[in-house]
């Protein structure tokens, strides 16, 4: 059983590694964006919430985001474990996520750190929004999700660093590369095979 957290900047590759890495422990990744995504892509009543919070370059709020992600857990494919990317991203969510593991019996594993450069992740983020078309990628929007980032993100990895569940990976180079960093992580942590 795992639970892991992956956490990077925007544009660091986390979405692209956290479903790598869910399939090396067979486990579900849950990203709060896809989720959010998908609600936006149906039209629903929290999807058209969304659209217009995230249009604006700011992050979907504290209660609704942990109502989703509760949810998420809940279901059947999570109770032997979970990888979660894009939650819990300030030091509110911590202790939200904490409150509901710990009424499962249940606490994080691991938390896998993407380090990438504020400006490659920038690079990333404008290419990405060429290539798939992302409305929500405008440059403003990117700069204005890093500075969040930056000031909420950055200090829920202190906390996870006191308890000493935080792997810090080197999040520039291919896919592979990257993913290779990651496993070697796991492994040396007890939670897949060599």
């Amino acid at each position: 059983m795992s639970r892991l957290l992956i956490v990077g900047p925007q544009g660091s590759g986390k979405g692209t590694q956290g479903v790598e890495i869910a399939k090396l422990l067979n486990i579900p990744a849950v990203s709060t964006g896809d989720v959010f995504r998908a609600n936006i892509g149906g039209e629903t009543e929290l999807g058209l919430k969304i659209k217009s919070i995230v249009a604006a370059g700011n992050l979907v709020d504290d209660a609704l985001t942990g109502e989703v992600v509760r949810d998420r857990l809940a279901q059947a494919d999570a109770a032997e474990g979970f990888l979660l990317d894009g939650y819990p991203r300030n030091l509110v969510q911590v202790a939200d996520l904490d409150a509901f593991l710990t009424e499962r019996g249940e606490k994080l594993d691991l938390v896998v750190e993407l380090g990438v450069p504020r400006e490659e992740s920038l690079k990333r983020l404008v290419t990405r929004a060429a290539e798939q078309g992302r409305t929500d990628d405008t440059e403003d929007g990117i700069k204005r999700r890093l500075e969040i980032y930056e000031e909420q993100t950055t200090p829920i990895l202190d906390v996870y660093r006191e308890r000493g569940i935080v792997a810090t990976v080197d999040g520039v180079g291919t896919i592979d590369e990257v993913l290779g960093r990651i496993r070697a992580e796991l492994v040396s942590r007890g939670l897949l095979a060599a």
